[in-house]
């Protein structure tokens, strides 16, 4: 999400690219600090006298939030520069153009 204007020195498309790779970094790195924090909660707080743990809760919150990394890492490093509209009228033009 493009939230400030490009910078009038800066190619749009890689300026956006960018903050796009910068915002998934921000979010990696909350989701890796807030999820050792819950496991770490589970581990101390979750043993019972006998050594059994229980079933890991926190595997709920750490898949969840990880699909969620998972489509932003696709936003950001898979998915090409152009958006969807580009791609198709290129497509659209290639086609034309082999009539």
């Amino acid at each position: 999400m493009n939230y400030t204007q490009t910078p009038p020195d800066k190619d749009p498309r890689m300026w956006d690219l960018a903050q796009r790779r910068a915002s998934f970094k921000r979010h990696l790195a909350t989701y890796i600090v807030i999820n050792i924090f819950l496991w770490l909660i589970w581990y101390f707080t979750g043993r019972n006298g006998d050594g059994n743990s229980g079933f890991p809760w926190p595997v709920w919150p750490t898949m969840g939030w990880g699909i969620g990394i998972a489509f932003h890492y696709i936003g950001a490093y898979v998915t090409p520069q152009s958006n969807s509209a580009d791609r198709e009228y290129e497509k659209l033009m290639r086609e034309k153009n082999k009539q």
